[in-house]
C-alpha cells in the first residue's frame, strides 16, 4: 500500500511540475519570475479550465460565462471569447491588472472601464463551479448505485464499490453521529453529515489531481466553504429545540451578575451562533489553502534558484521534489482529517442544539 501511494504521489508531482514548468515557458522568456502572482494564480479561480502550455500555446477548456449587465441585459458566451479582439467582447472584458484583476468588467464607448457599472452580475460557470458539478455528479452515480445494490440485495455481502465505502459510512455514523447526537435523533442528520463529509473528501481528493478534471482548489475557496458552513448554519438553527435557546439567553450555573444588568455572557452566547460556522468556514478553507500554497511554493523554488544561476536551479530541483513527495503523502491524509473534522463539528453543534434538558 505505502509503495502504491509512492507512486501515485510521484506521478502526481512530476505531472503537476511538469505543467507548472511548461505553463511559465513564457514568463520566463518575458521577464522575472514573479512568485506571488504565480502562486496566486494556481490556487486561484478561473474562468476557463488550463489543461497545459505546449511551445507558448494555452490549451484549455472554455467555460460558460454568464453576466447581467444592467444596461445591456443577460449575456451567455464561451470565455474563448475573450482571446481575440484585445480581450473585449460584447463591451465586456476580462481584467488582467488592477483592482478588478480577474473580474469580468464592463466597458463604456471609449473602451475604457464604465466606473457608473463596472462590474455586471457574474453567474458563470468558472473552474471551481464545474468542479462541484463533477464531484456532485461523480457522489450521486456512486452513491445511487450503492443504494440501488442494497435495495435489490439486502442481506447479501457487501461487494464492489459497497465494499470500499460501506467502512466509511459506517465511521460517520458510528464515530461521528450516533456519539455526538444520539441514537434517538441521529437518522435526522445522517444523510447531511454524509453529504458533506463525501463532497469535502471528494473535493480534496480530485484537487490533488493535476490533470483534467482534477486540480480545482475548491475546499480552498472561502466561497464554498462559507456556504457550506452556511449550511451548517440552517440546520443547526433550524432544528434547535427550547431548551437551547433558553441556554442562550439565560446560561445555567453562571452569575447573575455577570447576567443583569448587562447581558454579557447571554450575549456572547448569542455571538456563538456565528462563531460556530465562521470556525467552520474558516478552518476548512485555511487548511486546505495552505496544503495547496505550500506545494506551489515548493516547485516555485525551482524556478526563483534557476532565475539567479541556471545550475542553482537543477540542484535545487530534487530537494523540492522530495518534500513535494512528503507534502503529498500528507496532503492524502489532510484531505480525509479536513472531512472528518468538519463533519464532526457539526455534528456536535447540532447535538448541542438538540440535547434535552437533563
Amino acid at each position: 500500500m505505502r509503495v502504491r501511494l509512492i507512486i501515485l504521489s510521484i506521478f502526481l508531482i512530476f505531472s503537476s511540475a511538469h505543467a507548472i514548468a511548461a505553463d511559465n515557458d513564457s514568463e520566463h522568456k518575458a521577464g522575472k519570475f514573479d512568485p506571488a502572482e504565480f502562486i496566486f494564480e494556481h490556487v486561484g479561480d478561473a474562468h476557463e479550465w488550463h489543461i497545459v502550455t505546449f511551445n507558448n500555446h494555452h490549451i484549455s477548456i472554455p467555460l460558460p460565462v454568464i453576466i447581467y449587465s444592467k444596461k445591456s441585459g443577460l449575456h451567455i458566451f464561451l470565455s474563448n471569447k475573450f482571446h481575440h479582439n484585445h480581450g473585449v467582447y460584447q463591451n465586456f472584458k476580462l481584467a488582467q491588472e488592477g483592482q478588478y484583476k480577474g473580474k469580468i468588467v464592463e466597458l463604456n464607448s471609449k473602451g475604457e472601464i464604465d466606473e457608473n457599472y463596472p462590474l455586471p452580475y457574474d453567474f458563470s460557470i468558472t473552474k471551481n463551479v464545474l468542479a462541484i458539478f463533477i464531484t456532485s455528479i461523480l457522489l450521486l452515480v456512486i452513491f445511487i448505485n450503492i443504494a440501488n445494490t442494497y435495495k435489490k440485495n439486502p442481506d447479501s455481502p457487501p461487494k464492489g464499490l459497497q465494499n470500499v465505502f460501506e467502512p466509511f459510512i459506517l465511521f460517520v455514523r458510528n464515530e461521528i453521529a450516533i456519539p455526538s447526537i444520539g441514537e434517538k435523533k441521529y437518522h435526522k442528520y445522517l444523510p447531511f453529515l454524509l453529504s458533506i463529509f463525501f463532497f469535502i473528501w471528494f473535493s480534496n481528493l480530485l484537487g490533488l489531481i493535476p490533470i483534467f478534471p482534477g486540480g480545482a482548489n475548491v475546499t480552498g475557496n472561502i466561497s464554498v466553504t462559507m456556504a457550506l458552513a452556511i449550511f451548517a448554519f440552517f440546520v443547526i438553527n433550524t432544528n434547535a429545540n427550547k431548551e437551547y435557546w433558553k441556554h442562550i439567553v439565560n446560561p445555567p450555573g453562571i452569575p447573575g451578575f455577570l447576567k443583569l444588568p448587562i447581558p454579557i455572557i447571554p450575549f456572547v452566547e448569542f455571538l456563538a451562533i456565528f462563531i460556530k460556522p465562521f470556525v467552520l468556514m474558516v478552518r476548512l478553507f485555511a487548511n486546505i489553502l495552505a496544503g495547496h500554497m505550500v506545494a506551489v511554493v515548493l516547485l516555485s523554488l525551482i524556478f526563483i534558484f534557476s532565475g539567479m544561476i541556471a545550475w542553482l536551479g537543477f540542484a535545487v530541483a530534487p530537494i523540492s521534489i522530495l518534500f513535494l513527495i512528503f507534502m503529498s503523502l500528507l496532503e492524502l491524509l489532510v484531505a480525509l482529517i479536513q472531512a472528518y473534522v468538519f463533519t464532526l463539528l457539526t455534528a456536535l453543534y447540532i447535538g448541542m442544539a438538540t440535547e434535552e434538558h437533563h
